[in-house]
């Protein structure tokens, strides 16, 4: 899904998914908090890493602020589709293998993965309003060295 299909001159919603994915990758490689946080619903729920629940996008993006000056402070990541579902014409459920380089100190408990990478499985859920797919809620979860 690298390719943005068009279909009678309209962009496809895996094609409009596959954009906001390289726009969320394209704000964390700047260390972008607020690019990271602008497609996240004002009401939309996050937990973190470590189990940590927030609710709101002022929440996601104060936690990503601190996450870029610190720890994850010059880290850049890839992210995979894993799957892709519509359980509605307006809502998704995106499957991700999010992959994290250069953080700046391992954190505890998680091991590197072969390649030398850390890596996440992260669930999305998204909903499309005025045209635009917008994340409701973000479930992010390290994944094992060999999972």
């Amino acid at each position: 899904m690298t390719c943005y299909a068009v279909v009678d001159g309209e962009i496809t919603d895996e094609a409009a998914i596959q954009q906001l994915l390289n726009e969320l990758t394209d704000a964390w490689n700047r260390g972008d908090a607020q690019a990271y946080a602008a497609r996240f619903q004002a009401d939309g729920t996050f937990t973190n890493v470590n189990g940590t629940f927030y609710v709101g996008r002022e929440e996601f993006d104060r936690r990503h602020e601190e996450a870029f000056r610190r720890v994850y402070k010059g880290s850049t990541i890839t992210a995979a589709i894993k799957k892709l579902r519509f359980i509605r014409p307006d809502v998704a459920l995106v499957d991700l293998d999010l992959g994290m380089f250069g953080w700046q100190g391992q954190p505890p408990g998680v091991q590197k993965g072969t390649d030398g990478t850390l890596h996440t499985c992260l669930l999305m859920v998204l909903v499309k309003e005025g045209g635009s797919w917008w994340i409701a809620a973000y479930h992010n979860v390290w994944r094992s060295a060999g999972g």
